[in-house]
């Protein structure tokens, strides 16, 4: 048996299709050198472009972490400094009133969460612990300043004075002139001498009667602040808050509702909502919110400039196995942005202007020469 030759190159340009040794050819005419060379490029574009989308594909995970590690060590002032919370705070989310669509996602919850069934079934002492109301009526009871300060607000102050005065009057006034009426001739004098001591006295009796109410109310009132701050000691006001508890702790949650309205045209929780928007809305502009924002700022950021990224997340439970779970969490949407067409043609793009550099052009004409 004779061996085969062996085939040299000419022999395997000679035994090309026409169409590949056109393009052979073709590289011996210097005119067209840049079309092949354009040719080439495009198919090597092509392969890195897969490459690079199946290397970051696999990659993402591990990538994703090494940049939380490399972030996390960063100092904050690297990259953010006062002046960039101040203007984050106050021209951005101050300056912004909340849309309608979040007011409405507000209004929704807070539905749901009042009138959820739950609440029928959960005591009001699942949320509020008792030790914590023996906490708070200690806390009360023990500024006894402030606890008559209070009870003078409600006992002895000249409004509740001037609102007992006005009932007091009205009541005997309506009991006299209805016990007159009724007396019949002896009513009618009595009548008549209220007519003739006004004359004489040139006073009013009602009017009198009024300054005499309100002279002997307002010693009354006084006297009543006296008792009550006397009585109410700081003891005595811990034990009535912590009786007050006791009577409706074991009422179901769901109780809380009938202080609410729920009708369609007169929702209590769209009247809170709205009030709560109406104060936000106000001060949100106020020169007095934006100073006091501008000082917790400052304060915050002159605390906290020195640490890491990572220091500071981790104020928020933000963790490295936390960050492993939100990467998790997200690969899927890396996945997909990484096979969109809009993350292909920036990549060739990138590769298209990396291959029409002058010199990259030059180098691939000589190695290709």
């Amino acid at each position: 048996m004779t061996s085969k030759p062996m085939q040299t190159s000419q022999d395997s340009q000679n035994q090309m299709p026409d169409a590949e040794t056109n393009s052979v050819n073709v590289d011996t005419n210097l005119s067209k050198a840049p079309l092949t060379s354009r040719l080439t490029i495009d198919s090597l574009i092509d392969a890195q472009v897969g490459f690079m989308q199946q290397w970051l594909h696999k990659q993402a995970e591990p990538l994703s972490m090494e940049a939380w590690r490399w972030f996390g060590a960063q100092p904050l002032s690297n990259y953010i400094t006062c002046d960039h919370l101040q203007h984050l705070m106050k021209d951005w989310l101050l300056n912004q009133p909340m849309t309608d669509v979040m007011r409405k996602d507000i209004r929704d919850i807070l539905h749901t969460i009042i009138y959820h069934p739950v609440n029928d079934n959960v005591p009001l002492s699942e949320l509020v612990d008792d030790t914590q109301i023996q906490t708070l009526a200690n806390y009360i009871g023990s500024h006894e300043q402030q606890r008559n300060v209070l009870i003078h607000t409600l006992v002895g102050n000249e409004t509740f004075a001037d609102l007992l005065t006005q009932t007091l009057y009205h009541a005997i006034n309506d009991f006299m002139e209805t016990t007159l009426d009724k007396a019949g001739g002896v009513g009618k004098l009595m009548k008549l001498g209220r007519s003739s001591f006004e004359k004489a006295t040139n006073r009013n009796l009602d009017e009198k009667l009024q300054t005499y109410l309100h002279r002997n109310i307002k010693d009354l009132t006084r006297k009543a602040e006296a008792n009550a701050q006397a009585h109410l000691s700081n003891q005595e006001v811990a034990r009535l808050m912590v009786m007050g508890w006791d009577r409706i702790k074991d009422q179901p949650i769901s109780e809380l509702q009938t202080y609410l309205s729920d009708e369609p045209n007169n929702s209590s929780i769209d009247h809170i909502e709205a009030g709560i928007q109406q104060s936000y809305n106000r001060l949100r502009l106020s020169p007095y919110l934006h100073s006091l924002v501008s000082a917790s700022i400052d304060t915050w950021y002159a605390n906290h400039q020195s640490d890491t990224i990572a220091t500071i997340a981790a104020s928020l439970h933000i963790n490295e196995e936390a960050m492993a779970q939100c990467s998790s969490a997200l690969l899927p949407i890396v996945y997909d942005a990484i096979e969109t067409p809009w993350l292909t043609a920036h990549i060739r793009d990138m590769l298209e202007a990396f291959y029409a550099q002058p010199t990259i052009k030059e180098s691939l004409a000589l190695n290709h020469d």
